[in-house]
């Protein structure tokens, strides 16, 4: 599979990326196009696809915070024919490896909703099969009801981006990246 990271959307690869996306998430989960187009013009985000034979299986929407040296991944979407067979963590370790080499990133990030039920249980499972940390700080935001939890991976040595590791210092990033995301600026 090839990965490709772009940091613009692209007017061949989004549309299919975008189908994907659609696909994943119910409409009230996922941000409007404006807001994604908007979050491309003033911030350093990027568009992360793995494809197979030209066809996109994997896609993962990003963006730094943290001072830029940290990659929040706010959205990640496997195609649902080919889920079960790794795709999705091939996909993580393709960003992480690109973070690494790339950006020289200190850490990944992501935020999962920490309600118990079986299938936010399962994404849990999946971030730590991927090597990330889940912190014990549940976040409440005004404008979602449910709480929500964060989870990292280190990527260097210096892991002062952590602060005391409760993940209240991982939501200041996580807030920041949103009212940037949504800003009219």
């Amino acid at each position: 599979m090839l990965l490709t990271t772009l940091n613009e959307l692209d007017n061949s690869l989004w549309p299919l990326a975008k189908k994907l996306y659609e696909q994943s998430f119910p409409k009230q989960g996922r941000k409007p196009d404006a807001i994604i187009n908007g979050m491309f013009r003033k911030m350093r985000c990027f568009l992360h696809t793995l494809a197979d034979e030209g066809r996109v299986q994997a896609m993962a929407l990003s963006g730094l915070t943290g001072g830029e040296k940290i990659l929040l991944i706010d959205y990640i979407a496997v195609s649902e024919q080919r889920r079960g067979e790794g795709i999705g963590s091939q996909l993580i370790a393709a960003i992480e490896e690109w973070a690494q080499k790339c950006m020289q990133l200190d850490g990944l990030l992501i935020e999962v909703e920490s309600e118990q039920n079986r299938i936010n249980e399962q994404r849990i499972r999946f971030w730590e099969r991927n090597g990330f940390t889940i912190t014990d700080y549940e976040h409440s935001y005004i404008w979602v009801p449910e709480p929500y939890r964060a989870m990292y991976k280190p990527l260097s040595q210096e892991n002062a981006w952590l602060g005391d590791g409760s993940g209240r210092q991982l939501f200041r990033y996580i807030t920041a990246f949103h009212e940037k995301a949504y800003s009219k600026k």
